[in-house]
């Protein structure tokens, strides 16, 4: 049996929406990326979202907008101090070391592998302009103890919400709690567009940043009245090649669109059978003498399942993974671990650490995750579970 990280979550749908594309022969971003944006934010609740090419584009556009907006409580400038949690994917990083920013890590709880709360309340002072929160592996952070925290400091919040699409918070999508949300559509994710990403705002102005970033820093994507430029020209001949952004190119491509205009009826069930197939791999490993596994917030979508070993575990985490390999169970590193530990890349980066990062870097050793599907792997789990069984017997 393989056990692996992910398996596609396409059919005939998906596969009728790229054909309907090719006869278009329209495939640069168009009117099928517009409907799944409007049909994006409607599902999860926003009135704006903005498809990207992919999530790490979609947290470069978000902290872009903030750097050219003319709303002083929503604006950031170089040398600003933003909080992140010390575990997170490379690109949640960088566009704040792009951007200029004062990077703050903060470690993360060892239960749930969100920003801890206790570490984040000490790294708040009266220099820290924005908090990027990370819901990790499907699990959203608790939102109203953050809220708490930032509570009248003209702090902005974000989220990188590119693991946990379809994650809730007190019935609320994770995503959308801060000023912006970013997601994932990449082919591991909850739903899967090629590659994909978006980004999802109640704020008109950053909307449009957001519209005119993504393409080019030009007006054309902008509706005729915005908040931007005021009335956009009626010649469009004049307004074609109007640039007043320093934008990029990262608009998806029409296919990715319609993709996830199917993708997203399917979301709900994707979503139900995953949280059917944690509740199996919690029933296994909730009380393994040896394994910790990661504590739910709200309810998660469980991107995937956290298995990491305790200090007194008999078994090294490379042995683990050897003996996962040899039965054909994929499993990776805790997204990337403690990102603290690429110090090559971080001598680029303005940055600090706020107390220690003891949580972040037993994961870096001690942990890794096996794979969530929007199918029944109840198989796989017990599979899974034997062979752990196997590994830990001698020492139960």
């Amino acid at each position: 049996m393989k056990y692996s990280l992910a398996s596609s979550t396409w059919d005939d749908k998906e596969i009728g929406a790229i054909h309907k594309v090719i006869e278009s022969d329209m495939y640069s971003m168009g009117q099928e990326v517009a409907s799944y944006e409007r049909e994006f934010a409607e599902f999860f609740g926003s009135t704006y979202a903005v498809m990207t090419s992919s999530g790490s584009t979609a947290n470069l556009l978000m902290i872009a907008s903030l750097f050219f907006t003319k709303n002083p409580a929503h604006r950031l400038q170089r040398g600003d101090e933003i909080i992140v949690p010390a575990v997170s994917w490379s690109t949640t990083y960088f566009p704040l070391q792009q951007y200029g920013l004062h990077v703050k890590f903060v470690d993360i709880d060892k239960d749930t592998l969100n920003i801890d709360l206790s570490q984040l309340a000490d790294a708040i002072t009266e220099k820290t302009k924005a908090v990027l929160l990370v819901n990790l592996l499907g699990n959203p952070c608790d939102f109203n103890a953050v809220k708490s925290l930032i509570e009248g400091k003209g702090i902005i919040l974000l989220e990188d919400n590119c693991e946990s699409m379809g994650a809730k918070f007190d019935g609320k999508q994770a995503g959308t709690f801060g000023l912006m949300g970013t997601f994932s559509s990449f082919f591991s994710h909850h739903i899967a567009t090629m590659e994909g990403g978006c980004v999802v705002t109640d704020d008109e102005e950053i909307y449009h940043l957001l519209l005119c970033l993504r393409a080019h820093g030009w007006t054309r994507n902008l509706p005729s009245t915005n908040l931007l430029t005021g009335e956009k020209s009626n010649n469009l001949f004049e307004e074609s090649f109007k640039f007043i952004l320093p934008g990029y190119n990262v608009r998806p491509l029409e296919m990715s669109g319609a993709i996830g205009r199917e993708q997203l009826k399917k979301l709900d069930g994707f979503i139900n059978t995953r949280r059917l197939n944690a509740s199996k791999f919690l029933e296994v490993f909730n009380n393994h003498p040896f394994i910790s596994i990661q504590k739910e917030v709200g309810m998660s979508s469980w991107f995937g399942f956290a298995i990491i070993l305790n200090d007194h575990s008999p078994v090294s985490r490379e042995q683990l993974v050897s003996v996962l390999s040899d039965n054909n169970i994929e499993c990776r590193p805790i997204v990337t671990g403690n990102f603290l530990k690429n110090k090559e890349v971080l001598s680029y980066f303005d940055y600090s650490v706020s107390g220690s990062v003891l949580n972040a870097e037993h994961i870096e050793t001690y942990g890794l995750f096996v794979g969530n599907h929007q199918l029944d792997i109840s198989n796989e789990i017990k599979h899974l579970s034997s062979v752990i069984e196997k590994l830990f017997s001698p020492f139960l």
